[in-house]
């Protein structure tokens, strides 16, 4: 009997790791802006209002007012000296027409 608790016991640990590790991706369309703030720099203002401060934003990518549609990983662990939307991983980023 203590072998079967120690196995259930085993199962809910691995269960646990895995849901801790997950990480929120989202999908959206936006436009890139220049913000001027904290010496400027490039964010995202979502179509759904929502504004998204991307790590990773490419240089090909850094244009104002250029239409994108992107996935992006949500870092709720990450702060910013920027204080200005949700930080982002980009992990896929394409122009739009």
């Amino acid at each position: 009997m203590k072998r079967i608790y120690f196995l259930l016991i085993l199962i809910f640990v691995f269960i646990g790791c895995g849901m801790s590790q997950r990480q929120d991706i989202i999908s959206e369309t936006g436009t890139v802006k220049y913000i001027d703030l904290e010496g400027g720099f490039y964010g995202i203002i979502g179509d759904s209002g929502k504004n998204y401060d991307p790590i990773n934003l490419s240089e090909e990518f850094q244009k104002n007012n250029l239409r994108i549609s992107f996935d992006a990983k949500i870092h709720e662990d990450m702060v910013s000296i920027h204080m200005w939307g949700t930080i982002v991983e980009i992990v896929r980023i394409e122009k739009l027409d």
